[in-house]
């Protein structure tokens, strides 16, 4: 985790690369796509959250060995509905659980705005767990998703950190039950689309839970 920070701390200016903690929820995001998404199409993502080509001269071999790793990682539990560890920001004592957690569903939400199909899905089963997740970051950031507004403002926030990191995990494999279902489902209304935030700052060390 800290080789792989450093190198994305490394990616050339201009280029606003994501740190570790987005960067593994938008892993999350682009594996519950309902399709597969191609390497090609979800890496320069990484090395920047608008897409914009590195110089020539740069080699992201090295990162993208360890961001493929972690993929894989993600990918097998996801696809085998096992619990994985989120990888987040250890903040102060006194931060709230959503700020510890925010680069996370950010990185989330920068895959539900580049691959839109999760939420173009049919499905009321995403509403609940979406929910989990958006809480998180400011109603603003939400567009034309009232139904989502309602059903945030319907839960009880977590208590502590360890709860919030549990809801991702949880609303991730819930997500996965729609969008890559282990059996088929049956579709039914729509939550509506969120807005990506601004993009997460390259922050301290992050921590597994």
């Amino acid at each position: 985790m800290e080789r792989l920070q450093d190198l994305l701390d490394a990616v050339p200016a201009p280029l606003e690369p994501l740190d570790i903690s987005m960067l593994d929820g938008y892993l999350v995001g682009v594996l519950l796509q309902p399709r597969p998404v191609p390497f090609a199409d979800w890496a320069p993502f990484v090395l920047d959250a608008d897409g914009r080509q590195p110089p020539r001269a740069y080699d992201g071999e090295a990162l993208f060995s360890l961001v493929r790793r972690r993929h894989r990682e993600l990918n097998t539990a996801i696809a085998e509905r096992q619990w994985f560890d989120p990888w987040v920001f250890e903040l102060d004592e006194d931060a709230e659980p959503a700020e510890v957690v925010y680069a996370w569903v950010a990185g989330f939400a920068l895959a539900s705005e580049h691959f839109p199909e999760l939420m173009e899905e049919e499905a009321s089963e995403l509403l609940e767990p979406l929910a989990q997740l958006y809480m998180h970051l400011d109603p603003d950031d939400l567009e034309d998703a009232e139904e989502l507004l309602e059903e945030i403002e319907s839960l009880e926030p977590p208590s502590d950190v360890a709860e919030a990191v549990e809801c991702l995990v949880r609303a991730s494999l819930l997500l996965a039950d729609v969008t890559r279902p282990l059996k088929s489902t049956q579709p039914a209304g729509r939550p509506g689309a969120p807005r990506r935030p601004g993009p997460g700052g390259r922050g301290g060390p992050p921590r597994r839970h």
